[in-house]
């Protein structure tokens, strides 16, 4: 048999960016099908759109912290202050949004949930 070669990339921040953006776009499916499925109506998406981006953080949290193997709450953490700053560039030059207060509470807690599943990622990798 064959062996296939697999690429494993070695970054824990880019591997966890990589899941991230996997788990937003499948979120974003799983959202939008909820509001055409359901009697939902569309003030909803905002609640919506934050659980979706809680979750993304989160697992990509994990999978930094499992792919580092220590100091998860650093690696999700930073995981989520990117995440969340990329976000926000991307509201900033595509809707002309402005940076408010509330932003900083939004990357404190997107730093919270990354950090969080850096901390479960650490301590669930197989040593």
């Amino acid at each position: 048999m064959n062996k296939v070669n697999q690429v494993r990339l070695s970054s824990p921040f880019l591997t966890g960016l990589l899941h991230s953006l996997g788990a937003l776009v499948i979120g974003t499916l799983l959202t939008s099908f909820i509001l055409w499925s359901s009697s939902a109506q569309e003030s909803s998406l905002s609640t919506l759109a934050y659980i979706t981006h809680g979750l993304s953080i989160f697992i990509g949290g994990w999978v930094s912290g499992k792919r580092a193997g220590r100091k998860g709450w650093y690696f999700g953490g930073m995981l989520g202050l990117i995440y969340s700053v990329s976000v926000w560039v991307t509201g900033f030059l595509a809707f002309d949004t402005p940076f408010q207060p509330g932003t900083l509470l939004l990357v404190g807690l997107a730093f919270a949930a990354g950090a969080l599943g850096g901390i479960i990622g650490v301590n669930s990798s197989s040593k």
